[in-house]
């Protein structure tokens, strides 16, 4: 059994993620914002621990510190919280741009410094990216904000798998395509995209308990084609 702890885990590809490593026998430490829908994930499965928590807060890693207290060490760390605004550049405020880079940067950074500690040997972190932030990949008019915190989420997966490597802890990086979510229906109404959140949470929680005997510092595209 493996223990895997998991951020934006109420909805969605995390809830999925979380809902499929439970399933095939592992320890799931699930985080999010929203207690009412980490109860009803808690629900899904007996080893999945609900810790509330908001990561863009300093405040939000006492809360994960409380939650997984007791727990020596962990397998996996999958960096999955995100936060999309589409708005176009000159309309985005400095406090919005300051928002996604919380959200989709700073809340990995605060998290993999707190649980380094508890990460044995052999474990894996996955960041999950976004074809936004691929470099070479079609951009998209209003996501400049959030594009830009996916591709410094990217770089920091590369800059971390050099450091941590003598340690043998594998950090890579999956750049997602559009994925049928609610995060992404909000940004794009009406659009519909060729994978739903199940499918994408089967594919990352077998790349977590898996691909990092094979590869590290990775940043992946995973998309049937280019768009973010």
């Amino acid at each position: 059994m493996k223990k895997i702890l998991i951020t934006g885990a109420s909805r969605g590809i995390g809830f999925e993620t979380a809902k499929t490593l439970a399933l095939s026998g592992n320890e799931v430490y699930a985080v999010a914002r929203s207690k009412e829908k980490l109860a009803h994930l808690a629900n899904q499965h007996e080893l999945i621990n609900p810790i509330e928590s908001d990561l863009s807060t300093d405040d939000g890693v006492s809360a994960i510190l409380k939650g997984i207290e007791g727990v020596e060490s962990f397998d996996a760390l999958i960096n999955n919280a995100g936060t999309l605004i589409n708005k176009p550049f000159m309309e985005t405020s400095i406090e919005e741009w300051r928002y996604q880079v919380e959200v989709n940067l700073f809340a990995a950074v605060r998290l993999i410094k707190t649980l380094k500690p508890k990460l044995a040997a052999g474990s894996h972190i996955v960041n999950i990216g976004s074809m936004g932030g691929f470099q070479g990949s079609d951009k998209f008019n209003g996501l400049s904000a959030y594009s830009s915190s996916k591709g410094a989420l990217s770089i920091l997966t590369e800059c971390l798998s050099t450091e941590f490597s003598s340690e043998n802890i594998a950090v890579n990086c999956l750049c997602l395509g559009a994925v049928q979510t609610e995060m992404l229906n909000n940004a794009f109404p009406g659009y519909k995209a060729p994978v739903n959140p199940e499918e994408m949470g089967k594919y990352i929680s077998d790349f977590t308990l898996n691909a990092h005997h094979y590869m590290n510092g990775r940043v992946l595209p995973i998309a049937l084609n280019n768009p973010s």
